[in-house]
């Protein structure tokens, strides 16, 4: 498998790497691709969902989290700087068999760290009986598409706040709630979160390629699509 760099170091938006999937998938087609990808505080909600449902605006623009729509379907997902999101692009076409190659890699990379994970039919990856990441996938002609979370860490509040009524008491028994449900990979690893990305890189994948610089304007074209508020707010498909 291959890991796709950028030239530079630049943090991008999230529509910045919903948009390089597609541009991968669009140029690269020999092998499976992979990559991973931090954002500032931001929102993403599937593509068949209603964004005044599932997101809280309000507390969403009073903290500064940015709000995004993906392709793929599945559930709103709140990300920030201290967890990981990750890409993988292959020439599989069948959703489950696809699901499942994907998640069996992590959940083998998991393992080596001495992290006892699992997957769920759900596509969720385990550690225990709690989650630490979730997974959606889309397809696009010749290629198909799994991205999701790795929960190395996050703001909880905001991972509440973002995607549930704002008021205080009502934040902090969600975080109570959620912490039930899912778990944070630095509770049960010693590696950094620099030490996880290497680590899954070199595990994961046999070389590596450099987008050229000039192909980031194609990229930001793409992007274009995922920015328009149309496709935001305007797509409803439940009304």
């Amino acid at each position: 498998m291959i890991y796709i760099n950028l030239p530079d170091d630049t943090t991008h938006r999230l529509s910045f790497y919903l948009a390089m999937e597609e541009y991968v998938a669009q140029r690269i087609s020999d092998e499976d691709c992979f990559f991973m990808w931090q954002v500032d505080p931001s929102v993403i909600f599937g593509r068949n969902q209603n964004v005044y449902a599932e997101v809280n605006l309000d507390y969403c623009r009073a903290h500064g989290i940015q709000i995004y729509r993906r392709k793929s379907g599945g559930g709103c997902v709140y990300a920030d700087r201290s967890n990981v999101m990750m890409s993988y692009i292959t020439k599989s076409d069948e959703v489950q068999t696809t699901f499942e190659s994907y998640l069996k890699m992590v959940v083998v990379v998991l393992k080596e760290m001495n992290v006892k994970a699992s997957w769920t039919e759900h596509n969720d990856i385990m550690i225990g009986d709690r989650k630490v990441s979730g997974n959606a996938f889309y397809h696009l002609p010749g290629r198909s598409i799994v991205h999701g979370t790795m929960l190395y860490d996050t703001n909880m509040e905001n991972m509440i706040g973002s995607i549930t009524p704002s008021d205080e008491k009502l934040i902090k028994h969600g975080v109570e709630s959620v912490r039930q449900r899912i778990t944070l990979l630095k509770e049960h690893s010693s590696f950094s979160l620099e030490e996880f990305k290497s680590f899954f890189r070199k595990n994961l994948c046999s070389r590596e390629i450099t987008v050229p610089e000039s192909d980031l304007k194609i990229i930001s074209s793409i992007e274009k699509g995922y920015l328009d508020e149309e496709w935001i707010y305007g797509h409803q498909p439940n009304h």
